[in-house]
């Protein structure tokens, strides 16, 4: 299976497809926003990832003030209420062809996640594919609009369980078949506690129960361990937040990836891909001499005589495999027939130097 995004084909025979997403870390700032896709095509992403949302549209003022205990997970430690940094942290629709016309100028692909039905329309002419956040896995219409729309469809899978997972891919698929199931654990607190939960290995349970979807991971750790292990399962497309620096005030900062670490993940990588190589198994090419050096072939134990009959006494199993030796899985062949020439000590055993 596979997909095209724009150029761009997705799938387990090709290249893991990196997105940067920017989301909020664009602080405001629409040139911000410029550098940040500049740094992302840099260091090696595939596409870098906006959101838009209007917040009156995606949060309750009065639902999350309402909350028992007050904001919870990485939200604790937010200095202003969650409607307050929903607000600050959306994008204009009208900056959408400047960061459209940014990415096109450097070669890289324009993401954005909608989360309205009216950004939905709005951004459709300027996407080649539509990331879904976990938060949306059960808002069936919102996945049905964006899948109805004939792009390829991107969705993490945070915070849900497998039946809800279900749902989600029946709808998508029963509309659009070009589909992306990203595994996702949504805790954004950068702790390295949050290993423990990544459960890379629920990509084996969506591979054998969706077999004609692309794989990937929606990761929100740091260092490459989650992503190697991603494309190690079969994952190949992998979305991880983008910053300049970590130490910026703002709520995607601390966990995102700043362009050393994320062009290094890209080069560890494409060094794995190249390992994981073939699932056919042969000779490979490189070690077409080491098949003579390291292997064993049949030898004269002792010098023989022509004449005599071979006994396992007789036959040594040595290093290197001279090329027209007889194999070391033929000895028992050997044994009972006749040299029919003298042999010294060490020489090799050939089928032409025997008989009855």
């Amino acid at each position: 299976m596979e997909i095209k995004i724009a150029d761009r084909l997705i799938g387990p025979n090709h290249p893991t497809y990196f997105i940067a997403d920017i989301a909020a870390n664009h602080d405001g700032d629409l040139e911000r926003a410029r550098l940040l896709i500049r740094l992302a095509k840099e260091a090696g992403a595939d596409a870098a990832k906006f959101q838009n949302f209007q917040a009156p549209k995606i949060v309750s003022d009065y639902g999350f003030k309402a909350m028992d205990g007050g904001q919870v997970s990485h939200q604790a430690t937010w200095k202003k209420t969650v409607f307050e940094v929903y607000s600050e942290a959306s994008i204009p629709l009208g900056w959408t062809p400047t960061l459209v016309e940014e990415c096109n100028d450097v070669g890289i692909h324009y993401f954005t996640s909608p989360y309205d039905f009216e950004s939905i329309d709005a951004i459709d002419p300027y996407l080649p594919a539509y990331k879904i956040g976990s938060g949306e896995i059960d808002w069936i219409e919102s996945l049905e609009l964006m899948a109805s729309k004939g792009k390829p469809v991107l969705i993490a899978t945070g915070a849900s369980n497998i039946g809800e997972v279900q749902k989600a891919v029946h709808a998508i698929l029963k509309i659009n078949k070009q589909l992306v199931l990203m595994q996702c654990n949504t805790n954004y607190t950068a702790s390295t506690d949050n290993y423990d939960y990544i459960n890379l290995n629920v990509l084996k349970t969506y591979a054998n129960m969706f077999p004609k979807v692309v794989l990937g991971l929606s990761d929100h750790t740091h260092g490459n361990a989650t992503v190697l292990g991603a494309v190690t399962l079969g994952a190949r497309v992998i979305e991880r937040h983008f910053t300049d620096s970590n130490d910026r005030e703002g709520p995607d900062h601390k966990f995102a990836m700043n362009p050393e670490a994320w062009a290094d993940m890209v080069r560890e990588t494409r060094l794995l891909e190249r390992a994981l190589g073939s699932a056919d198994k042969a000779i490979a090419a490189n070690e077409q001499d080491t098949q003579v050096v390291q292997r064993r072939c049949l030898r004269a134990a002792r010098d023989i005589k022509a004449g005599e009959i071979f006994s396992r006494e007789m036959i040594d199993v040595l290093r290197p495999a001279t090329e027209g030796a007889i194999k070391p899985d033929q000895i028992l062949k050997i044994i009972g027939t006749r040299a029919l020439s003298d042999m010294p000590l060490g020489k090799e055993l050939r089928w032409t130097d025997l008989g009855e």
